[in-house]
């Protein structure tokens, strides 16, 4: 179980990303993490790698996430942590010499899937490659829990949607994932909680079954936790019309 406990973190110019956030991940959940821009979701996420200082208290199982248990956690960041100048075959290398729960098999699968060269450097790839390898190296890791931060940037739609077909596939029961994206519509069926955050707080916790025995859509419950307004498009474009004329 991956506990939050309080988490805070304020930036040194005084911006707080994180005003305390309580938070468990169990093992086998898929998990969304949503919110607008500057919610804190990257901000969350780092601070479960240990890659920020926090308030507050994170556990593995009852344990802090420290250089002995950090191997059970995987990172899937657009803003890339792979070795550019490394081949695709040397990074899997890599990772067999420093992860004993390495999937090599499932890492052979999921290159084959994404079509993605094993002997040329990741500098070379295109952005939605070097994506998609980011987001293979987590899931090969042997990690029990798999953190994605917007990792399908660049990405085609069908790509995407072949992906999540895939991933549900793959992963096996005690494997959790913390997914970080805006593309609520495409994950709804795939995700069985959403973790809706809103200037640093949880606003909102809810599993997909509650939704649909609610007859909600995701999307519905969004919109009512962050009181959308519907009308501000219209309200917008009345405001520039006024100025036209």
């Amino acid at each position: 179980m991956l506990v939050l406990s309080d988490v805070k973190k304020t930036y040194r110019q005084g911006t707080q990303a994180l005003a305390g956030v309580s938070l468990s991940l169990g093992p086998g959940e898929i998990v969304g993490l949503f919110g607008e821009n500057g919610a804190g979701k990257t901000t969350l996420m780092k601070c479960i790698l240990g890659l920020l200082r926090y308030e507050g208290e994170i556990t593995l199982d009852g344990a802090p996430v420290t250089p002995k248990n950090i191997a059970r956690l995987a990172f899937a960041t657009c803003e890339h942590s792979y070795f550019p100048a490394l081949t695709a075959a040397g990074h899997r290398d890599f990772f067999q010499e420093h992860f004993p729960t390495f999937r090599e098999r499932r890492f052979a699968a999921l290159m084959d899937f994404f079509q993605l060269p094993l002997n040329k450097t990741i500098r070379s790839f295109s952005s939605g490659q070097k994506n998609q390898f980011e987001v293979i190296l987590a899931l090969s890791q042997g990690a029990d829990y798999i953190l994605m931060d917007e990792p399908f940037a660049g990405n085609d739609i069908f790509n995407r949607e072949d992906f999540y077909k895939v991933l549900l596939g793959i992963l096996e029961p005690q494997e959790t994932i913390l997914l970080s994206t805006h593309l609520l519509e495409e994950v709804q069926h795939f995700i069985g909680r959403a973790v809706l955050l809103h200037q640093g707080t949880v606003a909102g916790d809810v599993t997909t079954f509650q939704l649909e025995e609610e007859g909600r859509s995701l999307m519905d419950y969004v919109k009512e936790t962050y009181h959308y307004q519907a009308d501000r498009v219209s309200r917008a474009l009345d405001q520039l019309t006024d100025q036209k004329e």
